[in-house]
């Protein structure tokens, strides 16, 4: 057998560009590398804070970005996306700056669950911050502007460890955040069929919300795994047909 190198590192096929963070990542967590089931290499982009990217619109931070991820792909990776829905913003000049596919944000999921439900259906938002994902991030991502949107700004716990990047979470606080901000959403929007989780650090709490309100709720990690699945399809043995 002969075989072709190329690339530093083998085996991940999905780079992850991580905001400079030190607030707990519980399993189930995009920047816990437990979560996955399969190998993912991550790279930090310094200075890229929680508050400067979801309160700021990650401004003066494309280049760190673009510097990240071709950094990513020159260390082996097939694909790249990142750890906050906020950074559909740079969906464009990410796509354009590295020779792999880039899928930056849980929000581009928005559009494909719409074409899964039934009529008189639509999937709604949950974010971490209502109060500061504007018309431009939904548009980077292709997601209706009339879409409905929660946010678990008014709780007591999960977007203020997260965004303040606090070194300790009450992880029953944060459910309970997350929960009551997924139920409030339905009861204000009668035609609901699904929830897309914009954060990506409310994935530990997705079942949690499907329980509660009955719904399918897509997550980074569902768009993750369907990505890493183009990106390394599956192989099956041929042998025994």
């Amino acid at each position: 057998m002969r075989v072709t190198g190329g690339k530093s590192i083998y085996g991940a096929s999905v780079g992850i560009l991580m905001l400079d963070a030190k607030f707990p990542r519980i399993p189930g967590d995009m920047g816990n590398a437990e979560t996955w089931p399969f190998p993912v290499l991550y790279r930090v982009v310094r200075e890229a804070s929680p508050d400067r990217v979801v309160r700021k619109r990650a401004e003066g931070l494309l280049d760190a970005f673009i510097r990240a991820a071709r950094d990513l792909v020159a260390d082996g990776v097939d694909g790249i996306t990142t750890n906050c829905g906020f950074l559909s913003l740079f969906q464009q000049e990410l796509a354009d700056a590295v020779e792999v596919p880039v899928a930056t944000s849980s929000l581009m999921q928005v559009n494909l669950v719409n074409q899964l439900l039934p009529k008189g259906r639509r999937a709604g938002i949950l974010t971490i911050s209502g109060s500061t994902l504007t018309e431009e991030h939904l548009s980077k991502a292709n997601v209706p502007l009339d879409t409905p949107i929660g946010s678990t700004e008014r709780g007591r716990e999960f977007s203020r460890v997260v965004l303040s990047d606090e070194m300790e979470m009450d992880v029953e606080a944060a459910r309970r955040d997350n929960v009551e901000a997924a139920r409030d959403l339905q009861a204000g929007n009668p035609d609901l069929g699904a929830i897309v989780l914009e954060c990506t650090n409310m994935m530990p709490y997705a079942d949690d919300i499907r329980v509660t309100t009955g719904l399918p709720v897509f997550s980074i990690e569902s768009f993750v795994t369907w990505f890493q699945g183009g990106l390394r399809p599956r192989r099956y043995p041929l042998n025994h047909l």
